[in-house]
């Protein structure tokens, strides 16, 4: 998708069982982190199986105009030769990073501590959100930073040119926040540390060891204490990034919700800092089962099998929400077909992502029959025998908020309709072939 397409509205409803194999993309979170730790890495880093949405896109843009030699070599084959950590070159243009919060925000802590400036920008969804959870930290490495009113995007780092270690305990759980400032760390002398009271996806810490840090977490009464050893060399490596447990759950919803659908999902990550979709879709009653567990680059997987059945709703405990922030959309979807309500708690991060999801799920939601009801930091989902559907959802540029409403019209009694379904190439571009070729109904 270019970051100024056209709305493309799209519509689904009811049909046959789903039923084939789902091959989803690449994890979003691996393939980011692969292009960054690559750049930053001494030698050519192979990686193969790399999400080519928008938003990685994006990101491999940047690290080339930050000095890197980055090179498509066949369907999510890359490969990157780094600059080293210290290394990247003033970039000649500004980085834009379209709706990626993501790439944004690693992209700056990879610079961060580099003396050379670079300005930020993105699209409208991206530059409404607010930076001021990544600045504040960088800016205690030493960079000077300048930011748009409300510390919102296009953003200046001049980098930090005489960088000072940092001791950072976070203020809310985010990996994000956690994974700029350890790459920040990366060209600060000593120790880096971060303090996070909530485990968050662990993506950076195995990556960063993977490439040759000397990094470290330990377990205490505060929380989660990682430390990072500044300037390492990191080493190229091999990456194959496993398949993106948040692509996965579109498909595994719409099968626990299409009567009939039995489908199997291979290779996705079951990173337990990620898997808190599927913990709490195994308590909700769903039928799947994961088979073939094993490892790949580094990351914990299996192939899913899920089969619909009767679900009912749960209370999902806010300690949970880290480890699945990017699924309450579709959660919300499944949950309004299980018996009794389903209460989501700790979500308020939900208010700052690519749009405000709770209160866009929750006017969808109520659009297509469904009571909901929202405070700033829950959302309860009252399930429905049947849901009526018939209604549109805006999706306010957000790639999850599309594709959540989409499901939820495969089993609803009327169609549903989406005002604009291209932010979905920016994590998933292979979508709607995919699920129509699991005989999902859907149109543009």
């Amino acid at each position: 998708m270019s970051h100024s397409s056209e709305p493309r509205p799209m519509t689904s409803r009811r049909g046959d069982p789903l039923n084939g194999v789902a091959h989803v993309p690449g994890d979003k979170s691996i393939s980011h982190r692969a292009l960054i730790l690559g750049a930053l890495s001494v030698g050519e880093t192979r990686i193969t199986g790399l999400l080519e949405g928008q938003d990685v896109l994006d990101t491999a843009k940047a690290m080339a105009a930050f000095g890197a030699q980055v090179e498509r070599l066949g369907p999510g084959e890359w490969s990157v030769h780094g600059v080293g950590v210290g290394g990247f070159s003033e970039p000649g243009s500004v980085i834009d990073c379209g709706n990626s919060g993501t790439g944004v925000r690693l992209i700056m802590g990879a610079m961060a501590t580099t003396p050379i400036t670079a300005v930020f920008s993105g699209d409208a969804s991206l530059s409404r959100r607010p930076m001021a959870r990544i600045t504040t930290p960088l800016s205690q490495f030493g960079a000077q930073i300048t930011a748009r009113e409300g510390d919102r995007l296009p953003i200046t780092i001049q980098g930090a040119a005489d960088p000072v270690p940092l001791h950072y305990r976070t203020p809310v759980a985010s990996a994000q926040i956690k994974s700029a400032i350890l790459l920040a760390g990366l060209n600060a002398p000593g120790e880096t540390v971060v303090i996070e009271a909530e485990p968050t996806r662990d993506h950076s810490e195995r990556m960063l060891a993977g490439f040759g840090a000397e990094i470290r977490t330990e377990v205490t009464d505060e929380g989660n204490v990682i430390t990072l050893v500044g300037r390492p060399e990191l080493r190229a490596q091999p990456v194959a990034v496993p398949r993106d447990p948040s692509s996965a759950a579109f498909p595994v919803v719409a099968a626990l919700i299409v009567p009939g659908s039995t489908i199997r999902v291979p290779g996705v990550s079951r990173n337990p800092t990620r898997d808190g979709l599927y913990v709490t879709l195994l308590e909700m009653g769903a039928d799947i089962s994961f088979e073939n567990a094993r490892e790949e680059g580094g990351e914990p997987v299996a192939d899913l099998v899920v089969r619909h059945g009767p679900l009912k709703g749960v209370a999902v405990p806010p300690e949970r929400a880290a480890s699945m922030i990017d699924e309450f959309p579709i959660l919300s979807v499944i949950a309004a077909f299980a018996e009794g309500k389903t209460v989501m708690n700790g979500v308020a991060e939900l208010r700052v992502k690519e749009s405000d999801r709770i209160d866009a799920m929750a006017r969808g939601l109520r659009a297509n029959g469904v009571t909901v009801e929202e405070t700033r930091d829950s959302m309860t989902v009252h399930g429905m025998e049947k849901v009526p559907g018939g209604g549109m959802a805006a999706t306010c540029l957000d790639h999850r908020i599309a594709m959540s409403f989409l499901v939820l019209g495969l089993a609803t009694e009327d169609p549903v309709m989406v005002d604009d379904g291209s932010p979905i190439t920016t994590s998933f571009p292979d979508f709607l072939p995919l699920m129509q070729g699991l005989g999902a109904t859907m149109d543009v």
